[in-house]
């Protein structure tokens, strides 16, 4: 008989909970949108309060059951409950919480309020279940739910038809890398007889193919190059949803995979996952230069920390001495990363429901360019959204400015090229953060929608302030519980030289940056940038461009070609002359006759002519 550990129960509510709010929205309450948005947010208050209940009373545990048994295969489902879990879970409650309550202002009006709250419940039953996954199978699992509902999220308002289609492109973008994560999974279960997580700790084979396939996950959920092109036009979802998964789930999940599979890594590997890191986060800081919907800023501005979030992974391990003066391991990448990743998560939630005050109060106007003087009509969100934009950019003593300076240690002291490519891209985020804010914020209103902004109400501004306390006090590791401290015990910490030279690299870049923008940018309804650069302006929008239009070509030259002549085979091979014979490709032969009836004349005389020659040649021939 198995030991039934005592928090297994609440673990399961804790998963089960918003997938039993998700069900009775979509049975009983469709035309309840109030009704459906109380039960959906009451839900989430319940998950964020066992999610620190589960985290704060310290036992740590493992459970499995199987599930599915085919010969020597066996399935099973399980729930694997350690310090990382915890704090991802975390991260989970408190973020999924402020994005309920902010959305019952947001989409007060909307008349789809119930599908919403649905697909908000449904999408974090996905998320929790990918946090407290025991295994790669039943990780997968809920790795392709959170596909799904994050499909229905973004596509919330499907009428729109630029929305409709974000939706279809982060579903298909997410499939093309979730397959090679597939492959992963296959080969490390053929590799190693086990998907276990706490099995595959304990032994498995060394391969460089592995992490690489599995990382392939990643690189399609946390938009890293070159699948990062969803992520931008997801912002066609509402403006919570955006909080909820383009800061802190969704795209963090698959940081959040690559440390739960840290065991696997191999240097080949890693190095292979730091310049992917490492580029894209370079890559999408250029590409927040140029952006006008402010949304679309902070879209790009989630790509680039993502990206040092990968590169921070990526940075691997170093050999310490353990107790016993033996040398051990220490996966100060993955500290790095989960470290930035928690205080992300809190400032860009903050920032998301920040743009989202705004662009309700200037009446859905998302472009910076019309806005302006937004400081005097909406004073609690300039404050709070202030608190963001400098904890991102690095502020001292801000939660960014600890996250961030680890990682930069971390490449300091493993490859400097990667540390010169993260600190100048440091410059480019304070630059574009301070652009945003300045243009969003100070100067007079440019628009009648910016003339007539005001502040929400409590549901709207609630959030907003408890993210600002987290994005001030979430950089201090002192202040977490203890509960936390086997993944924060890896953050690396500068000493001696090493901390004075990172301490003045950070705030260099950050005054560059912050100065250089405030500087430059005028409060004006043009992009300075455009007018005084325009070949430079230029280049960041065909660096922006360049990979849509890339698999824009891709898709219709060659992808949809292909896709008719595989349907033009079917028919006539599989569907015709194998299944239905001789009758089929009979009525395939009739069916192209029947094309040939055209009406036109002309075509008719070419057909003539064509049967003549035709015709001399078989006669030519006979003789």
């Amino acid at each position: 008989m198995h030991f039934v550990p005592p928090m297994l129960l609440p673990a399961l509510w804790v998963l089960l909970l918003p997938l039993a709010s998700a069900a009775l929205i979509a049975l009983f309450l469709r035309r309840s949108g109030g009704a459906a948005a109380a039960l959906s947010t009451l839900v989430a208050a319940a998950i964020a309060g066992l999610a620190l209940t589960l985290a704060l009373q310290g036992d740590r545990f493992e459970y499995a059951c199987e599930w599915l048994k085919l010969g020597n295969f066996s399935l099973s489902l399980g729930i694997k409950f350690d310090d990382l879990a915890a704090l991802m879970l975390t991260i989970v409650g408190i973020v999924g919480l402020c994005v309920h309550v902010f959305s019952l202002g947001y989409l007060h009006d909307d008349a789809a309020k119930a599908r919403y709250f649905g697909g908000l419940s449904i999408f974090m039953f996905s998320m929790i279940g990918i946090v407290l996954a025991d295994n790669l199978f039943m990780l997968f699992i809920f790795w392709e739910l959170v596909g799904f509902s994050s499909y229905l999220l973004i596509g919330h308002w499907h009428e729109k038809q630029s929305a409709a289609d974000a939706a279809k492109k982060a579903f298909i973008v997410n499939r093309v890398g979730d397959f090679g994560f597939l492959l992963g999974i296959v080969m490390c279960y053929w590799a190693n007889g086990t998907v276990n997580l706490t099995e595959l700790g304990a032994h498995h084979v060394f391969s460089t193919a592995i992490p690489l396939l599995l990382f392939c996950g990643a690189v399609g959920k946390s938009a890293q190059l070159p699948l990062q092109v969803w992520l931008p036009d997801a912002m066609e979802g509402p403006t919570p949803v955006s909080a909820l998964i383009h800061a802190a789930t969704m795209v963090a999940a698959g940081i959040y995979m690559l440390c739960r599979i840290n065991v696997l890594m191999v240097p080949e590997a890693l190095n292979v996952i730091m310049w992917v890191g490492t580029v894209t986060a370079l890559y999408a800081a250029l590409c927040a230069i140029t952006q006008r919907d402010i949304k679309k800023v902070l879209a790009y501005s989630t790509l680039s920390q993502l990206g040092y979030m990968v590169a921070a992974f990526g940075l691997g391990s170093t050999e310490a001495l353990n107790g016993e003066g033996k040398v051990v391991l220490v996966a100060t990448g993955v500290g790095a990363a989960m470290f930035h990743l928690t205080t992300h998560a809190f400032f860009k939630a903050l920032m998301f429901l920040g743009s989202g005050s705004v662009i309700h109060g200037c009446h859905h106007e998302q472009d910076i360019f019309k806005m302006g003087g937004l400081r005097k009509k909406m004073p609690l969100t300039f404050i709070t959204f202030t608190i963001g934009v400098l904890a991102i950019i690095g502020f001292p003593y801000l939660a960014g400015f600890f996250s961030k300076d680890a990682i930069l240690y971390l490449s300091f002291e493993h490859n400097k090229a990667v540390f010169a490519v993260l600190a100048f891209t440091a410059v480019l985020t304070s630059f574009y953060m301070v652009r945003l804010w300045k243009l969003t914020f100070l100067g007079e209103p440019r628009s009648a929608e910016a003339s007539h902004a005001h502040e929400g109400g409590i549901t709207l501004t609630a959030p907003l302030l408890v993210l600002a306390v987290l994005a001030v006090l979430g950089g201090y590791i002192g202040l977490y519980p203890h509960a936390y401290a086997g993944v924060l015990e890896l953050v690396p910490e500068a000493h001696g030289s090493a901390h004075t030279t990172i301490f003045i690299t950070s705030l260099a870049v950050m005054l560059i940056g912050a100065l250089g923008a405030y500087g430059f940018y005028r409060t004006a309804a043009t992009d300075t940038l455009q007018e005084k650069s325009p070949g430079v302006f230029g280049l960041l929008v065909a660096l922006k461009e360049s990979f849509d239009a890339v698999y824009n070509y891709y898709v219709a030259k060659i992808q949809q070609r292909f896709a008719l002549l595989l349907n033009l085979i079917e028919q006539l091979f599989i569907s015709g002359l194998i299944i239905r014979g001789l009758a089929g490709l009979v009525a395939g032969v009739g069916i192209g006759a029947r094309m040939l009836q055209v009406g036109n004349l002309n075509v008719y005389v070419y057909w003539f002519l064509f049967g003549l020659v035709l015709f001399l040649a078989c006669v030519l021939g006979v003789s």
